[in-house]
């Protein structure tokens, strides 16, 4: 496609990625793409789509320079294109939470009713656990701890914690993360905990962000 106006046809261009994203169901595709390569059978049973209605979306996201896919066999695997993806994903984040009443509101109402408390950042978690101050909590499911997770995470997916609290030490501030700043499992583990007594507090945002920044992540269930 050519353009007289080559400045409007890069415009276009960047519309179209905007374009993309502009959809709930393909925002929370690109949270679960982001903690690894997933096939679309897996996103479709972790988000509650269709197969048919999840490729959909994936097709489009990867349409807009924004995932890769690889056909394997009879499945179909998706990958984020970069880290670059979760920059404009937290751009927008930042934008809604400062500008929109209705995202403050679900916020206060939910996120913030569950832990109001300031959040532990990176480089405070990663001091923090070098000098074995901290018990590391990641709330997720097994599989997706195992694409990647944090040196020295402990694994209990939400639904098991209540079965499991005897594997932490309640002498010890416990810090839980999980997908994003935005996943519901890290804020309910973290209220859940303070209910039973122990000291626990939330990681700014999840395992991708931790891992775009450069920090060590570690692969496998260890």
């Amino acid at each position: 496609m050519t353009f007289r106006n080559p400045k409007r046809g890069l415009f276009a261009q960047f519309a179209a990625v905007a374009k993309a994203l502009a959809h709930a169901h393909r925002l929370e595709l690109l949270e679960q793409v982001a903690q690894g390569e997933r096939s679309v059978d897996v996103l479709a049973q972790r988000t509650g789509l269709s197969i048919a209605n999840a490729s959909q979306h994936l097709q489009q996201l990867r349409q807009a320079g924004i995932m890769t896919a690889e056909r394997r066999g009879k499945f179909v695997y998706y990958r984020l294109v970069d880290d670059a993806v979760l920059d404009l994903v937290g751009a927008l984040h930042r934008i809604a939470e400062r500008n929109l009443v209705e995202v403050e509101r679900l916020l206060r109402s939910y996120f913030y009713d569950r832990d109001s408390l300031e959040p532990v950042s990176r480089g405070e978690l990663l001091e923090r656990s070098r000098n074995g101050l901290v018990t590391i909590l990641d709330v997720r499911p097994s599989d997706e701890f195992s694409l990647g997770h944090l040196p020295n995470a402990v694994n209990i997916p939400l639904r098991a914690l209540d079965s499991r609290l005897t594997e932490l030490d309640p002498d010890q501030e416990i810090v839980a993360y999980c997908r994003g700043p935005y996943c519901v499992l890290s804020f309910e583990a973290v209220a859940a905990l303070r209910a039973r007594g122990f000291r626990a507090r939330r990681l700014v945002d999840g395992l991708p962000e931790w891992r775009a920044a450069g920090l060590p992540v570690v692969t496998g269930l260890n």
